[in-house]
C-alpha cells in the first residue's frame, strides 16, 4: 500500500478534554470528509473508535508508552504492536531508531514477528538517513521523518526534515512510501514536503492541536 496526500494526526495530550474516543473519532471523520487520505491515531482505544465510526478510513496507528529502561515510546514493543493492529489499524507506526528498546527487544525481531504473525504493514518513524534505510531493508513499508529532532542524536535539528527528505527519496527503494512528519505548520509547507519528494505528509498540531494552538496564541497576546 503506497501512501499519498495528506494524513491528519488526530491526537490530544494527556489531561485534555479532547482526549476522548468520541471526540477523536469526530475530528478524524471531519478530516476525512474534507479530503484527508488517512488519519494517524494514538492508542488502541482511539483506533477502535475511529474504525467503528469510519469503517473505510486509512488508519495509521501507534501506542505511546514509556518504560524506565528506554527512551523509545512510539509503539515500543510486541505488546503494543499487537494491540494497535488488533484495534483496526491498517499501518502500525513504530520507533525505528537505533535506540535501546524496552526489555531488550530488537527492531529486527519486532519487524520480523509483526510481518510473520500479523501480516502487518509497518511505518518506521526515524530520525536519520541511516535508520530510514535500515528500516526499509528490514521490511518496513513506509518510512517517516517523525523523530527527526526528537532523539538524542538529532536534538540540535529542527523539524521539518527538509535536508533529510531528499536524501531518503534518493536512496529508499521505490516501493517504500516516504512520509514527511513533524513540524509542518502550514499548507505551503505541506506542499513543499511533497515537492521535496514525500509521497504523503502528516500534519497534526497545525490542524488538530487545539490545546497547543490556543496556548501559543494566548502567550502571544
Amino acid at each position: 500500500m503506497k501512501a499519498s496526500g495528506l494524513i491528519v494526526s488526530v491526537q490530544a495530550p494527556e489531561g485534555s478534554p479532547l482526549r476522548d474516543p468520541d471526540v477523536i473519532a469526530a475530528m478524524a471523520e471531519a478530516s476525512l470528509r474534507n479530503g484527508a487520505s488517512g488519519v494517524r491515531l494514538e492508542s488502541p482505544e482511539h483506533i477502535g473508535a475511529v474504525r467503528s465510526r469510519c469503517p473505510d478510513a486509512l488508519i495509521v496507528g501507534l501506542w505511546k508508552r514509556t518504560y524506565p529502561d528506554s527512551s523509545v515510546y512510539i509503539t515500543p514493543g510486541w505488546e503494543e504492536i499487537r494491540a494497535v493492529w488488533g484495534a483496526g489499524a491498517d499501518v502500525v507506526a513504530i520507533d525505528a531508531t537505533e535506540r535501546h528498546r524496552p526489555g531488550g527487544e530488537t527492531l529486527e525481531q519486532l519487524i520480523s514477528r509483526a510481518r510473520r504473525e500479523l501480516g502487518a504493514l509497518l511505518m518506521a518513524d526515524v530520525d536519520s538517513l541511516a535508520n530510514g534505510l535500515r528500516a526499509a531493508a528490514l521490511g518496513c513499508d513506509w518510512v517517516g521523518t517523525t523523530l527527526y529532532g526528537y532523539t538524542e542524536a538529532t536534538a540540535a535539528c529542527q523539524p521539518p526534515a527538509w535536508e533529510l527528505l531528499p536524501q531518503l527519496k534518493q536512496q529508499l527503494p521505490a516501493a517504500v512510501s516516504l512520509i514527511c512528519e513533524g513540524g509542518i505548520a502550514s499548507p505551503q509547507q505541506a506542499r513543499g514536503a511533497l515537492d521535496a519528494g514525500a509521497d504523503a505528509v502528516v500534519v497534526g498540531t497545525a490542524i488538530t492541536g487545539v490545546d497547543l494552538q490556543v496556548a501559543a496564541y494566548v502567550k502571544a497576546c
